[in-house]
């Protein structure tokens, strides 16, 4: 989808009237004309950052609904096969990535420490939905979010913080990283990291190791194993993607 380019001025002027609406969950002009920019440089008008856009912890994150319409758009599809409150089935196909059945469950949300919100509480079947939309399409076709998370995923992060949601708390993590070489791992439900690596292939390594000792563990039933799985890859969810991006430009320089 393209559209004309909307002047820098005529931008600002939209900004001021959607922060000063406050109808769009834009608290200040800056958010809501920064949102704007990303909209234009995706060939869309920049007033559609306020229908696809939240700012969640001073992130920019796509609305659930949003994503999976980028995702049609671009070719891919879903079918609901399960959908009840305690558990929602979807199969992701597209041309490019192929197909993939996800289940999340609200046993599964709950072992990783999602399910304490209201949200979570009154509106199960659409929450566990917008894990299956995120999860899904970011495995199946992830050009069409673009490292983009869901207000869902950056409120739920189970890491407490003070005076900041638990997203806000890895996000602030990572900027040190990049400063200080430190790659941090952490485990569901734990403020602390779990070790600190010095490189990226440390972290990764570490990481692995992680999976290996809960996919080998016989404390656990299959069901309970692929939800720590899930719970650890959550929790880690940006350092992966900052780890994996290094390695494609690494490789992308070969």
């Amino acid at each position: 989808m393209s559209t004309a380019l909307v002047p820098v001025a005529d931008i600002e002027k939209m900004a001021v009237a959607i922060a000063k609406s406050k109808m769009f969950g834009m608290k200040t002009t800056e958010e809501a004309f920064a949102l704007m920019l990303i909209a234009q440089a995706e060939g869309m008008h920049p007033a559609i950052a306020a229908r696809d856009y939240h700012v969640i912890q001073g992130r920019p994150t796509l609305k659930a609904d949003a994503m999976l319409a980028r995702f049609q758009q671009a070719g891919g599809k879903v079918q609901w096969d399960v959908y009840t409150d305690a558990e929602v089935t979807g199969t992701f196909s597209h041309p490019a990535g192929g197909t993939l059945k996800l289940t999340w469950t609200f046993a599964q949300a709950k072992s990783i420490g999602l399910t304490g919100k209201d949200n979570w509480r009154n509106y199960p079947r659409a929450m566990l939905r917008a894990r299956c939309i995120s999860e899904g399409i970011r495995t199946i076709y992830p050009g069409c979010v673009v490292g983009t998370y869901t207000a869902d995923e950056i409120e739920d992060n189970p890491a407490p913080a003070k005076d900041m949601g638990p997203a806000e708390v890895v996000e602030v993590v990572q900027a040190v990283e990049l400063d200080t070489h430190e790659f941090k791992l952490y485990i569901p439900g734990q403020a602390d990291p779990y070790k600190t690596y010095q490189t990226p292939e440390e972290w990764k390594a570490g990481y692995l190791a992680m999976e290996a000792r809960i996919k080998s563990s016989t404390k656990f039933t299959a069901e309970a194993i692929a939800e720590k799985l899930n719970g650890l890859k959550a929790t880690n969810l940006d350092m992966l993607d900052y780890v994996d991006g290094i390695y494609k430009e690494e490789n992308h320089g070969e």
